[in-house]
């Protein structure tokens, strides 16, 4: 279970990303010329390849799912491959911007943070998922986009966003999209202060948001659409223990990017390797496992446009 940060802390934190989505960074550990897409760099070609996820979920549990995709990844691009999940959202942007990692599977807020502060990403592909129904099931459509929602316990009082204010709210970590930024966007259209005027609660995992809600410990939690699922299995009642308080705008899908100075005949190698395995049946089953993923297709930078539209108008309130 997560910690429980001041909100002054919080507000730091997000100042930093914030301002990241606009600017170059200027004062951070991994100085321009060591720094993946820095003044220094050259084309970078692979000997062994190291991708990584963030923890969107329980981190042991998707290592665990992960790990399947190695031996097949090897097997496409013919070299070492090794598959971890970062700590938090933010330490597989470092990663990616010192080099430690090739691949990132990264949330939208995550990517725009890794491209736009570091030069250290470049989108390769874009997740495509089933739409979800409001009762949690599945759509029969593939969409390239995905939704957050805020819940709380169905015997609550909370109705309403306006209701939130003055409650405990469970939030990932400030660059995840479902997480924080989206929903931080719909409290601030209502006047509600996602840092000042809620009790910030921030958790590793969608469902530790969803569990913090069913044992008290958060009155309201903020995740992706539909997380209560994650959970199921443990909480077979959470859809009738839990109410949908609001959705938000549709998020884009999450990416799968690889460091900016990376081999052009490489990028193409790995775009195609993953578009291969989400095309075959034992990949299909393992990316469905980690993050419900029924395949990828190709993608731009201009796509998360909105992304950084959001993270204006976040940090500009």
């Amino acid at each position: 279970m997560g910690l429980k940060k001041a909100g002054a802390s919080l507000l730091l934190a997000t100042s930093l990303f914030l301002t990241a989505c606009g600017s170059s960074a200027t004062d951070s550990e991994v100085s321009e010329g060591d720094a993946v897409g820095g003044t220094d760099s050259e084309a970078y070609v692979p000997e062994s390849l190291m991708v990584q996820f963030v923890p969107s979920q329980n981190a042991e549990t998707l290592e665990a799912r992960a790990k399947p995709l190695e031996n097949l990844l090897s097997d496409e691009l013919g070299i070492d491959v090794e598959v971890s999940v970062s700590t938090n959202y933010n330490t597989v942007v470092e990663a990616m911007a010192s080099g430690q990692v090739d691949v990132g599977f990264l949330p939208p807020n995550a990517y725009v943070q890794a491209h736009d502060e570091y030069g250290a990403a470049e989108v390769i592909l874009q997740s495509q998922r089933f739409g979800v129904n409001e009762d949690g099931s599945p759509t029969d459509e593939l969409v390239d986009y995905y939704l957050s929602m805020f819940i709380a316990r169905a015997d609550s009082d909370i109705e309403s966003i306006a209701d939130i204010k003055g409650k405990t709210v469970a939030f990932q970590d400030y660059t995840s999209s479902a997480g924080y930024v989206w929903p931080a966007a719909i409290l601030l259209d209502e006047g509600i202060d996602p840092l000042t005027d809620v009790n910030p609660l921030i958790l590793q995992g969608h469902d530790a948001g969803v569990t913090a809600v069913l044992n008290g410990e958060a009155d309201v939690a903020a995740i992706f659409q539909d997380a209560r699922n994650v959970v199921a299995g443990d909480f077979p009642t959470v859809f009738e223990d839990t109410k949908v308080i609001s959705f938000t705008e549709p998020i884009p899908n999450d990416t799968i990017s690889v460091r900016s100075d990376m081999d052009d005949e490489w990028k193409k190698k790995i775009q195609q390797a993953f578009i291969k395995i989400g095309q075959s049946e034992e990949g299909l089953e393992i990316i469905r496992d980690i993050y419900t993923h029924e395949g990828y297709t190709e993608s731009e930078d201009a796509t998360f446009d909105i992304v950084r539209d959001y993270a204006e108008r976040v940090q500009g309130e």
